[in-house]
C-alpha cells in the first residue's frame, strides 16, 4: 500500500469500529424499538404484528397524557430558566470582574455531579421535616412552609428547581465562550457613540450570540426530554403520578408492567418529541446561516 493510500484509508480504518458501534447499538436499537411499538409484545419480545394497537393503548392512557403534560411544564421552564439564569451568570463574568475563576468554578461545580447526586440532595433540602422549612422555622419563623416536594399540584416544579439549579451553569460556560468571542472593538465603537453596557448587550452583543442560543436550547431540550434520574431520584414521580414524566412511563410499562409494546410505544413518542424539537431548530439555524 502507497503512502497516499494509506493517508486516504487510515482514517476510515480508525473510525470504523465507532461508526458500527454506533449503528448497531444506536440506531439499530431505535429499529428495533420501532418495531416492537408494532408487536404483540408483552413481557418479552413477541413479534406478531398488531398494526397500531399498542399506540392506541399508549393514548388511551391517562398517565401517559400526565406524563406528557408533566414534561411540557418542566421543559419549557427548565429551558427558559436555565438558558436566562446562564446568560445573565455569563455577562456578569465576561464583566472581568475579580475572582472570576473561582466563580466559574462555583457555577460549574452541579454540573460535575449526577443527576441521582443532584435529586437526593435536593429531596432532603426540600423534605418539609427535614430540609428548607424545618430549618427556618426552627430560626423563629414557625409559619413557614414549604411543601412543594408533596404537594402534587407542585411537585413537578421542584423537579424544574432541581435541574436549573444543576444545569445553569452548564448554559452559563456555553453563554461566556459566546461572548468571548465577540469583536471588542465593536463594543469600544459602540462605546464611543455614547451606547450604554446594557444597550450594548442588548442591542449588539445578544443578538450576535444565536448560535449558542441554538446549541444551548438543543442541548437543554435533549437532558429535560429524556429526564429520568433526576425524577427519580426527588420525586420518584409521585406523589402518584403527579410529576410523572414519559420516561419513567416508558421504563415502568417496558420493565416492571409486562406491557414492552406499549413502553416501545411510548419510547418511540419520546423521539418523535425530540424531532420535533430538534429539526425545527437546526432548519432555522441553517436557514439564518444561508442569510448571514
Amino acid at each position: 500500500m502507497t503512502s497516499g493510500n494509506a493517508d486516504r484509508w487510515l482514517p476510515k480504518l480508525v473510525l470504523s469500529p465507532t461508526l458500527v458501534t454506533s449503528l448497531i447499538f444506536v440506531y439499530g436499537f431505535i429499529l428495533i424499538t420501532i418495531a416492537l411499538s408494532f408487536t404483540e409484545s408483552r413481557l418479552l419480545p413477541n413479534w406478531e404484528w398488531a398494526g397500531l394497537e399498542r399506540y392506541e393503548q399508549l393514548f388511551d392512557n391517562d398517565r401517559f397524557w400526565t406524563s406528557a403534560k408533566n414534561l411540557a411544564i418542566f421543559g419549557t421552564l427548565f429551558i427558559v430558566f436555565s438558558a436566562v439564569i446562564g446568560l445573565l451568570l455569563a455577562i456578569m463574568l465576561d464583566q472581568k470582574i475579580r475572582g472570576e475563576g473561582f466563580l466559574r468554578a462555583i457555577y460549574l461545580y452541579p454540573m460535575a455531579l449526577s443527576f441521582i447526586v443532584t435529586g437526593t440532595a435536593w429531596k432532603w433540602l426540600l423534605n418539609p421535616g427535614l430540609g428548607l422549612e424545618r430549618i427556618v422555622q426552627q430560626w423563629g419563623w414557625a409559619s413557614f412552609t414549604f411543601d412543594w416536594l408533596i404537594n402534587p399540584d407542585k411537585a413537578i416544579y421542584t423537579v424544574v428547581i432541581a435541574g436549573v439549579w444543576q444545569s445553569a451553569g452548564f448554559a452559563m460556560a456555553l453563554f461566556l465562550a459566546g461572548l468571548r468571542g465577540v469583536d471588542s472593538e465593536v463594543i469600544k465603537a459602540a462605546q464611543v457613540d455614547g451606547a450604554s453596557l446594557p444597550m450594548i448587550y442588548r442591542r449588539i452583543i445578544i443578538p450576535t450570540l444565536r448560535p449558542v442560543f441554538f446549541s444551548v436550547t438543543l442541548i437543554l431540550a435533549h437532558i429535560a426530554i429524556k429526564s429520568f434520574d433526576l425524577v427519580m431520584a426527588l420525586t420518584g414521580g409521585g406523589p402518584g403520578t403527579s410529576s410523572d414524566v414519559p420516561a419513567i412511563f416508558m421504563y415502568q410499562f417496558s420493565f416492571t408492567r409486562g406491557q414492552l409494546g406499549v413502553g416501545a410505544a411510548s419510547a418511540v413518542m419520546m423521539l418523535m418529541t425530540i424531532m420535533a424539537v430538534m429539526v425545527p431548530l437546526m432548519y432555522a439555524e441553517a436557514r439564518a446561516g444561508r442569510d448571514r
